[in-house]
């Protein structure tokens, strides 16, 4: 089946080989998290969860940096208007965010340029994270009199407790050389060549995993911190089996004894 993506405004995509690139595609503005940039990012996560001929999506930003994170502008405009405007539009993003956290699809953080604020958000809610060393990156938002609300379990669940209260908590700025120190980034890079090289590597590990078990793995990452202990046995072995039983698991056992790549792999 053909994988059908929406028309969006402030995000260009790029689907090649089962593999989506959305980037942020307003470079004159610094690429911001605007009340469009968020609709257009949950009409993308909505079109595509079902879809496992996407195998996985990059997130980058256009101009060469990555996101700027949320709209000042429109921050100064809420700050003097109704609380449920505000707090509509945090929901908002934050509804977005745990979708795009929960997505089937590995998902991959291209950092160039700087990711701040929000747009580090989006980044610690992808699966793996890769940028440049001389990429800069912040959580402003402490700075400027507000909190980094909806990003904050994020950012925790990226990079730990205790770093990432201390980095929310003192508005930190930092270089992508210690942002792998820290764990925010998994990969850093030292030039835009071997940035590239090295999301290819990872896109090559995702395609030679099965699309599904991918998906359940997922679902299985995300469902266990939320399960009763009594409940965790059951629910793994309710995740395994499904797998196991399923054609994936059935073509990925066969092709291991018979000594095959199973159907599923792809060389890029």
């Amino acid at each position: 089946m053909m994988a059908t993506l929406p028309k969006t405004k402030t995000l260009a995509l790029s689907l090649d080989a089962g593999w989506l690139t959305v980037w942020f595609n307003q470079p004159e503005r610094r690429n911001p998290l605007t009340d469009e940039a968020v609709e257009d990012l949950a009409a993308v996560i909505e079109s595509i969860k079902d879809q496992r001929d996407i195998r996985g999506i990059t997130i980058r930003g256009k101009g060469g940096f990555f996101c700027a994170g949320g709209d000042l502008k429109g921050f100064n405009a809420m700050a003097t208007g109704a609380t449920q405007d505000a707090m509509r539009m945090s929901r908002r993003i934050g509804h977005v965010l745990a979708e795009l956290n929960a997505l089937p699809q590995v998902t991959v953080a291209v950092i160039e340029g700087a990711a701040m604020a929000g747009g580090l958000g989006v980044a610690c809610c992808c699966d793996v994270t890769v940028g440049l060393r001389d990429a800069k990156f912040g959580f402003s938002e402490t700075r400027i009199g507000i909190t980094p609300a909806q990003i904050a379990r994020y950012v925790l669940q990226k990079c730990g407790y205790s770093t990432g209260r201390r980095l929310m908590l003192t508005a930190a700025r930092f270089k992508g050389e210690e942002a792998g120190a820290l764990g925010v980034l998994d990969f850093v890079a030292s030039n835009t060549e071997e940035l590239e090289a090295l999301e290819q590597r990872v896109k090559q590990d995702v395609l030679e995993c099965a699309p599904g078990a991918v998906a359940a793995c997922k679902a299985l990452i995300i469902g266990m911190p939320t399960t009763p202990d009594e409940q965790k046995v059951e629910f793994a072995a309710m995740n395994f089996s499904g797998c196991l039983q399923g054609d994936e698991g059935k073509e990925g056992v066969a092709s291991f004894i018979e000594k095959r790549k199973p159907n599923w792999h792809t060389e890029i």
